[in-house]
C-alpha cells in the first residue's frame, strides 16, 4: 500500500516564475493564486510570475509567495489522486502542510505568513544579525560551540562594561538541523562569525555566511514570536485531517491546540528536520513528495537517509515533474510495492 508524504519547502526556494505552469494548465491551482491575491489585497501572483526578483526576496513577500505556490502544487497533485497520509514542512513550509491538512484556511495562512515575515524582518535591526551554514561537523559539537560562544561573549555582572552591553549581542544557536552534514546557526553577527570560525577549527569541512535578511530560528526572534502569538488569537485552528510533523518537537501532531503552540515556538526554535524525516519514514512513508518550488529538501533527505535508501524522493515544482512523479507512483502501485 502506498503511503505518500508531502514535504513543503521553506524560505530560499523561491524563483521568479515558479508555479506558472500549474497556473496556466490547472484551474485548481489558478484558484489558489487568485485567492492569495484577494487575501493579501495585491497581486502576489504578478510578483511571483514576473518579479522583480529583489522584491520577491523580501521576507514579507517570499513567505506568502512560497506558501501560495506550494499549496497550488499540492492541491493539483491531490486532484490527480495523490492524497498524503502525513506531511511536514521546513520552517515556513509547516504552514503549507497545515493548509493542506485543513488545520487552518489558506486565506488566514497567507496573511499570517506575510506578517510573520515582516515581524521577523523587524525583530533585529539590519546588519546586526547573521546566519551561517556549517558543513561536515557533528551537530552535537556545533551546539556545544554555540553554547560556549554565548557564554564567553556575555560579560560577568561585575564587569563595568556590562552597563552598556546588550545580551542579545552574545546570542548564537543552532537554527536548522538540515542533514547530518549541514547545520545552520543563527544569532548576532559577531557571535555567529566567532562560532563559525571555531567550527572550522573543530574540523568543519566548510562554513558559509548566508545571505539572509534576518537571523531566523534563534532567541533574537522573540519579538516576532510574541507578535505572531497575538495574531493567532484571532485565527481558527481545527484538528488536521492527517498528522503533520512539528519542526520544534519532531513529533506528529494531530490536535489543533498543540499545533498553535508548535507554530508559535517555531519562530525562535530550532528546525529539527533530520528527526522529522526519520520520523515520517519510521511511520511507514513509501514516497516523499517535495511539493513546491525547488528541490532543496530532496537533496537534504537523500543525505539524511543515506545512499542505500530505496525510498523514492520526488520533487514537484512544475507540471512536467508532476507527471513524472505520477508515473513513478503508478508504477509502484501496479507492482504492489
Amino acid at each position: 500500500m502506498n503511503k505518500p508524504v508531502f514535504l513543503f519547502p521553506g524560505q530560499g526556494s523561491q524563483t521568479v516564475g515558479m508555479g506558472r505552469s500549474f497556473y496556466d494548465t490547472h484551474a485548481v491551482a489558478r484558484h489558489v493564486f487568485e485567492e492569495a491575491d484577494d487575501a493579501l489585497g495585491f497581486s502576489i501572483s504578478k510578483l511571483i510570475f514576473e518579479g522583480p526578483e529583489e522584491q520577491l526576496r523580501q521576507t514579507e513577500h517570499t513567505q506568502p509567495a512560497i506558501l501560495t505556490v506550494s499549496v497550488a502544487v499540492a492541491k493539483t497533485l491531490i486532484e490527480h489522486g495523490v492524497s498524503p497520509v502525513m506531511a511536514a514542512g521546513h520552517s515556513l513550509g509547516e504552514y503549507s502542510a497545515h493548509v493542506i491538512a485543513g488545520t487552518l484556511s489558506f486565506a488566514d495562512a497567507v496573511r499570517t505568513v506575510r506578517n510573520r515575515g515582516r515581524y521577523m524582518q523587524e525583530a533585529v535591526p539590519e546588519g546586526e544579525g547573521a546566519m551561517a551554514a556549517i558543513l561536515g561537523l557533528d551537530a552535537a559539537i556545533i551546539s556545544e560551540i554555540c553554547s560556549q560562544v554565548s557564554d564567553q561573549m556575555t560579560p560577568l555582572p561585575t564587569d563595568p562594561a556590562a552597563k552598556t552591553f546588550s545580551p542579545a549581542s552574545a546570542v548564537v544557536a543552532p537554527a536548522n538541523f538540515n542533514s547530518p552534514a549541514q547545520v545552520a546557526i543563527s544569532g548576532a553577527k559577531a557571535a555567529v562569525e566567532r562560532a563559525a570560525a571555531l567550527c572550522k577549527d573543530a574540523g568543519a569541512k566548510k562554513t558559509v555566511m548566508l545571505h539572509v535578511s534576518a537571523p531566523f530560528h534563534c532567541p533574537l526572534m522573540q519579538p516576532a514570536q510574541d507578535r505572531l502569538a497575538e495574531d493567532f488569537l484571532q485565527m481558527t485552528f481545527v484538528d488536521p485531517s492527517f498528522p503533520v510533523a512539528s519542526n520544534v518537537d519532531a513529533l506528529l501532531v494531530t490536535r489543533h491546540s498543540d499545533i498553535r503552540d508548535c507554530l508559535i515556538r517555531q519562530v525562535t526554535g530550532t528546525v529539527r528536520w533530520v528527526e522529522c524525516v526519520h520520523l515520517l519514514v519510521d511511520q511507514g512513508a513509501t514516497h516523499l513528495f517535495e511539493t513546491g518550488p525547488g528541490k532543496v529538501l530532496t537533496g537534504l533527505n537523500r543525505q539524511i537517509l543515506g545512499k542505500d535508501s530505496t525510498l523514492p524522493h520526488l520533487h514537484i515544482d512544475d507540471v512536467a515533474s508532476m507527471e513524472k512523479a505520477l508515473q513513478t507512483l503508478n508504477a509502484a502501485h501496479s507492482t504492489g510495492s
